[in-house]
C-alpha cells in the first residue's frame, strides 16, 4: 500500500466521517472480512484526488478505487447509487449504471448533492455509511482484490480494505463490467 501508515479504521474515528465511523461500529461479526481488516491512513488533504495521491504515496492506479455517485429520474423520483471503480477504468454511468438504476439516463450528481446526501466531503467519498436504501455497484475488479484504497469520507485519510469487504457491504452487487477501461 505505498507509503501509507494505516491503522484499524475503527479506532481512528478523527480520521473518518461520522457516517463510516458509524458504520464501522456496526460491522457485522460475521462478516466475511473482520472489522479489523478495514484500514485507514492519513493524508495530506490537498492530495486526496486520486492521481496527486497515487503519486505522492506510491500508490498504483491499479489499487486505487473511486466512488462515484451517479443519479437519475424515475416517474419523477431521483434515484442515486454508488458506483466503486478501480481508479484504471471509468465508470459505465450511462449503460450498465444506468440500467442498475433503472432510469432513462444517469450522470453524475452534482458535487452538492452528493455532499449533502451523503455527509461526506467531496474527494473522499467511500461506499462505506452510505445511505442505506442506495445499491452500491461494486465492479468485480475492485470486489477480486486483495486490498483496495478508498476514500474514507473525508479528504485527510483514505481507507485500504480487501474488495470482498466491499462486496459484501450492505446493498453492494458486484457487477461485471461496471467500468470501461480509462
Amino acid at each position: 500500500m505505498g507509503s501509507l501508515q494505516t491503522e484499524p479504521a475503527r479506532t481512528r474515528p478523527d480520521l473518518l466521517a461520522p457516517a463510516v465511523s458509524t458504520a464501522l461500529a456496526q460491522w457485522p461479526a460475521d462478516a466475511p472480512v473482520d472489522v479489523d481488516s478495514v484500514l485507514v491512513a492519513p493524508i495530506d488533504p490537498e492530495l486526496a484526488d486520486t492521481a496527486a495521491f497515487c503519486a505522492a504515496y506510491e500508490v498504483g492506479l491499479d489499487e486505487s478505487a473511486n466512488c462515484v455517485v451517479v443519479a437519475g429520474k424515475r416517474e419523477g423520483v431521483l434515484r442515486y447509487a454508488a458506483c466503486l471503480v478501480l481508479a484504471t477504468t471509468r465508470a459505465d454511468v450511462n449503460g450498465v449504471a444506468r440500467r442498475a438504476l433503472d432510469v432513462r439516463k444517469a450522470s453524475f450528481a452534482p458535487m452538492a448533492d452528493a455532499v449533502e446526501s451523503t455527509g461526506m466531503e467531496y474527494g473522499g467519498i467511500t461506499p462505506i455509511g452510505l445511505p442505506a436504501q442506495w445499491p452500491i455497484l461494486v465492479d468485480a475488479r475492485v470486489a477480486a482484490m486483495p486490498y483496495v484504497i478508498v476514500g474514507s469520507g473525508v479528504r485527510h485519510s483514505k481507507i485500504a480494505l480487501p474488495g470482498a469487504a466491499l462486496a459484501a457491504l450492505p446493498g453492494a452487487r458486484v457487477v461485471e463490467d461496471l467500468a470501461r477501461p480509462a
